[in-house]
């Protein structure tokens, strides 16, 4: 890894099956750097298949500059061919596991935090991309079909819960209106850019700055929104911080283990657009 002067810790709480972990770690291997990025690695072991702790300690080994911090218990986390089941407590465990990563860039004074799902493959160019962007709070986008017969959705959204479109407070629209306003939101998403949101997650790049005035996790006790990344983006929001994401090296979201069966494609285009067929 280069030796730059701004220094990235990438954070990822790992509880995944060895296949999908195996692609993660290969592909955050190959992110470029440039001359200017240092990046050091975090990762919580919170595994319950023996294959993918022997990935991370293998990782640990061949790339010195990685924290490897095991998780104290195991909660059962259902992941499954339709689906994925987050209950509260699993929630809030890696809540903990992030603002541990928080706190670690904090003490050893990094300029930005990188956390990522381990269930992502990221195109090379996306961290140096991001930092380029100079922003304080912005994620790489990822589409993902959220049940096997749903469309293509982002991992980012507009307001709420996981609104995914404009509206006026207050505002009442009709079904109609509301799908295209839909449809409008996504449409532009597929166009390379950055742009403004309300929610965002799972691949997501942190300043130094955000980190200092106080992001973070922690569960906002009187918010009802299920999901750590809602109660840290509306705390960011809260601290005068806007959140963007980013669409010119989506990642690809292995969200199910037939996923994988895509994977051979999405490397296909990002070796086209190197050799400048895009």
């Amino acid at each position: 890894m280069n030796k730059g002067n701004l220094k990235v810790l990438l954070g990822s709480p790992i509880h995944q099956k060895t296949e999908i972990l195996r692609n993660f770690l290969l592909s955050i291997k190959e992110l470029s750097l440039g001359a200017l990025l240092n990046v050091d690695f975090f990762f919580v072991d919170d595994n319950i298949e023996d294959g993918s702790s022997q990935l991370l300690v293998r990782f640990a080994e061949e790339t010195p500059n990685t924290i490897l911090m095991k998780a104290g218990d195991h909660i059962p986390y259902i992941c499954n061919e339709s689906t994925h089941i987050w209950e509260e407590e699993l929630i809030w465990k890696v809540a903990k596991f992030k603002n541990c990563m928080i706190k670690r860039a904090l003490d050893d004074d990094y300029n930005f935090l990188f956390l990522v799902d381990s269930d992502l493959v990221l195109h090379p160019k996306t961290l140096e991309h991001l930092v380029s962007l100079k922003k304080d709070i912005v994620s790489e986008i990822f589409w993902t079909k959220w049940e096997p017969d749903f469309p293509e959705l982002p991992q980012v959204w507009v307001s709420d819960q996981y609104n995914l479109f404009n509206s006026s407070r207050g505002e009442s629209l009709a079904h109609e209106e509301i799908l295209q306003r839909v449809q409008l939101f996504l449409n532009r998403l597929k166009v390379p850019g950055v742009y403004p949101v309300g929610g965002l997650g799972a691949c997501t790049l942190i300043s130094k700055k955000a980190l200092r005035s106080g992001v973070n996790f922690k569960e906002i006790y009187n918010l009802s929104f299920i999901g750590e990344d809602r109660h840290f983006c509306i705390r960011a929001a809260a601290l005068g911080f806007e959140l963007f994401v980013d669409t010119h090296y989506p990642a690809y979201h292995i969200y199910r283990l037939s996923d994988l069966d895509g994977l051979k494609e999405f490397k296909m285009r990002i070796n086209q657009q190197a050799n400048g067929f895009f």
